[in-house]
């Protein structure tokens, strides 16, 4: 791979709903390219952006590829991302490399609820785009009706520069209403479209829909309104710098067409990356932080070297891969970077260009330009490497948190030795799960974005490092407390050869606010009880509390105060005191109406808007409470408090609802009670597992 400079450097990102076609497009644009030398299919699972042994088994894309080409005497790096909405994260991650993007549309099912969630991600990092409307070869496939689905969600400035030539399997190229010149494409041709003239039959459509594209580029342009005023048109060389112009503003967001499956108008779209789409320097400065200040950073070769990562992948032969971004200077092989966040250096020896799982040998990369290196020693995602002298960080971007989680178990013991191990190497390079032990429940919890998303992490598991888990829904960490008040006495007295045990306290128990967990006062007046035996009591409280009185949950929310109690001088011990505490406890609880408590989750469900009443009712279901809505373009949102313990099929009842294209999200608020009815039977359920426990036990 040669090396470009800057101003030659093109970073485009292909975003869209799963199953639009983006890496069929990314395929057929390599193929133009001369970068691969036949067609590759998604649906042969051998395409050069989906490597990932499970992307080649389920034929989707699950983690975003880069594929650098060379094209116009140019280099573009493509980004292609992941469209289904367990791995939108990486997604997100990964386009704040790019410098643009190109949003791919279903030319059958239109705007899709991913392909407003990747637009609002390329918002979020002010992404100059255009939209792809791909698959036009298919049946039931239309331009117009799925132009009109974009227009209705992203408005009048997404304008069509190109018409389709046919319909549906007689797709067979372009009108180009820039130049106004048609683009046909054999079957199983080479991707480059033949120069003709529009059809007579096409040239009223053609005609109109060119003077619409003039004055959507002349309307934010004083100097091409009054042309456009003056002449009533505008030359294609004006057009094509208007747009350029209006592309960089994000004023309008030009529409294409193409079909990936038979590769037709890809070299197109690449020309159009090239002649519309900014350079990296042509972005901006990068913001960050420098010395304790907020900084920025251009995107020049002449600054300080800095690069950021914005993607890792744990390869078990290559071992740890980063994927960087070279925001300003000059990245050389084997260069000395320092780590923002460790402060610690890192060798970069063997840099490349990434072509999918393939990283090219290069000896420097330009600022804008992305590239990869294996084996850095601390460098996690998100981290900033720089130059010493000059070490600017600059901000990770942030993932919500996983929405469902699932215990997971090693199938042996060989397996448990080495399953923290495989798993961290696993989280490195998927920040968008989480893996921790459940202090109360004791299991160790997998967190992922949907149940697919935790399943593949197992399968990889598996497939990678040879270590084999099972998975099953957690335990939910319900919670104990107290609805009244308690004035108890708590008295321990054994008496044995030798010295007896003696401990005597009163207690008072009361219920805390939510959330407020324990309070332990004293007062004790004239020596009741010893100061030294105060400890002992509380820490008897404590341990009893943890072990619960209902179902054996922790209990929580309640102040205790020992206000009396008596001392033997001879038999008395803080043993005998912690275990007359606990006696107190129990007594206690008996008293004080004791109470379930269940974790309420905030829940965040988008989908289409037909799905809403449906979705409302099954909210309603599982005694969830509606707590909000909105509607943005086609997409309905609502948000809810739901208890957990209803969430735990949720994934699968979701996609079963909404045939799959509906996301939710979700996050811990508060706890609450537990209604008496599933009260009852989840005491119930824990008394017969202890039961079943003490039995084997015997």
């Amino acid at each position: 791979m040669k090396v470009y400079e800057t101003q030659d450097i093109r970073n485009v990102a292909l975003a869209g709903h799963g199953n639009s076609g983006k890496t069929s497009l990314a395929a057929g644009f390599l193929f133009a390219a001369g970068a691969t030398n036949r067609l590759t299919r998604t649906d042969e699972g051998n395409t050069i952006t989906d490597f990932d042994e499970e992307e080649v088994a389920r034929k989707i894309t699950i983690s975003s590829a880069i594929a650098a080409i060379e094209w116009g005497k140019k280099k573009i790096n493509l980004i292609d991302t992941p469209g289904f909405n367990i791995f939108i994260n990486d997604t997100k991650a990964a386009m704040v490399a790019a410098d643009s993007a190109l949003i791919v549309v279903d030319g059958v099912a239109g705007v899709e609820v991913q392909t407003e969630k990747v637009w609002s991600f390329a918002e979020e990092f002010k992404l100059p785009r255009a939209i792809i409307i791909n698959k036009l070869d298919r049946e039931r496939s239309s331009f117009d009706r799925a132009l009109e689905s974009v227009q209705s969600v992203f408005g009048r400035t997404a304008v069509p520069i190109q018409l389709p030539l046919g319909a549906e399997r007689d797709f067979s190229g372009v009108v180009d209403l820039v130049r106004m010149k048609t683009y046909t494409y054999p079957p199983d041709g080479d991707g480059k479209g033949k120069e003709g003239e529009i059809p007579a039959a096409l040239a009223d459509a053609a005609q109109k829909a060119h003077e619409a594209l003039i004055e959507m580029v002349a309307e934010g342009n004083d100097a091409l309104m009054e042309e456009f005023f003056d002449k009533g048109t505008l030359p294609a060389e004006h057009i094509q710098d208007g747009l350029r112009d209006a592309v960089h503003q994000m004023r309008i967001f030009p529409v294409m067409c193409a079909s990936g499956l038979h590769n037709v108008g890809s070299d197109l779209i690449l020309n159009f990356s090239l002649e519309n789409f900014p350079n990296p320097a042509q972005r901006g400065a990068w913001p960050g932080a420098l010395n304790g200040s907020e900084a920025q950073r251009a995107v020049k070769d002449s600054e300080p070297v800095s690069a950021f990562v914005f993607k890792t992948v744990a390869d078990p032969f290559a071992g740890r891969v980063s994927y960087f971004k070279v925001v300003s200077g000059i990245v050389k092989n084997d260069a000395n970077l320092v780590n923002a966040r460790t402060g610690g250096g890192e060798r970069l020896s063997h840099i490349g260009a990434l072509f999918g799982k393939t990283i090219q040998s290069i000896t420097e990369l330009h600022a804008g330009d992305l590239g990869a290196v294996a084996k850095l020693k601390d460098t996690l995602t998100g981290d900033t490497l720089g130059d010493k002298a000059s070490l600017i960080a600059y901000p990770a971007v942030k993932l919500p948190e996983p929405s469902i989680a699932y215990a997971i178990a090693a199938k042996t013991r060989q397996d448990e030795d080495r399953m923290g191990n495989a798993v961290h190497k696993i989280l490195e390079e998927d920040q968008s799960l989480r893996f921790y032990r459940d202090p109360q429940t004791k299991e160790f919890l997998l967190a992922g974005s949907g149940q697919q998303h935790v399943e593949i992490i197992v399968s990889r598991l598996k497939r990678r490092y040879g270590v084999e888990v099972e998975l099953h829904a957690p335990k939910i960490p319900y919670r104990e407390t107290i609805r009244g008040r308690a004035d108890v006495q708590g008295r321990h007295k054994k008496q044995t050869g030798g010295h007896g045990q003696f401990g005597d306290c009163w207690i008072r128990m009361e219920p805390l606010a939510r959330g407020e967990k324990f309070a332990f006062e004293n007062e004790v007046f004239g020596g009741a009880i010893p100061r030294n035996f105060i400890p002992a009591i509380e820490k008897g409280i404590v341990e009893a509390a943890e072990k619960g009185y209902l179902a054996g949950y922790p209990v929580v929310d309640f102040k205790v105060v020992v206000y009396d109690g008596s001392y033997h001088d001879v038999d008395s011990s803080e043993m005998s005191f912690k275990l007359a505490a606990r006696k107190a406890f129990k007594a206690a609880m008996e008293a004080a109406k004791p109470a379930l408590l269940e974790p309420i989750m905030n829940v965040e469900v988008h989908a289409p808007v037909e799905y809403a009443g449906d979705l409302m009712g099954d909210m309603n279901g599982r005694r969830g409470r509606i707590s909000g809505m909105d509607t943005k373009g086609g997409t309905q949102i609502i948000k809810a408090q739901v208890p957990m313990a209803e969430m735990l099929n949720y994934q699968n009842d979701l996609t079963s609802m909404t045939q799959g294209r509906a996301t939710y999200s979700m996050e811990f608020d508060h706890y609450d009670f537990v209604p008496s009815m599933q009260s009852d039977k989840i005491i119930a359920a824990a008394k017969a597992a202890k039961t079943g426990e003490e039995e084997e036990e015997e």
